[in-house]
């Protein structure tokens, strides 16, 4: 597949401050386990559905959720946005917004007319 998603050296150098240290065996290629994780969020995949060259699903899965359970993709956002973020820019995203089910008829009283 060409149209993989793959980090680049400059994004790794700028990600690598935020990994966890590794403990007993040497953890599986974070360049490549990451873009592929990368690669299932950006194009809304099942885990399963991951294209080979990122490895095993089951690997992918398995460090996003040790990763996220431990607050570490968190950590790399707040890092990452710390140094080159407005301080005063909020973004909302509308899949956060829920409107009442009442809301469409505000203003409008029993019988339909407007108040």
């Amino acid at each position: 597949m060409s149209d993989l998603f793959w980090l680049s050296d400059a994004q790794m150098a700028r990600l690598k401050p935020y990994f966890p240290k590794s403990h007993g065996k040497p953890r599986v290629d974070d360049r490549r386990v990451l873009s592929g994780i990368i690669f299932i969020n950006r194009n809304g995949l099942r885990w399963r559905d991951a294209p080979r060259e990122y490895g095993p699903h089951k690997t992918l899965y398995n460090r996003w959720k040790r990763w996220s359970d431990k607050g570490i993709f968190a950590q790399m956002m707040v890092g990452l946005a710390a140094n080159h973020g407005e301080e005063k820019t909020v973004m909302i995203d509308a899949t956060y917004l829920k409107a009442h089910r009442t809301a469409t008829s505000m203003g409008v009283k029993k019988g339909g007319v407007d108040a």
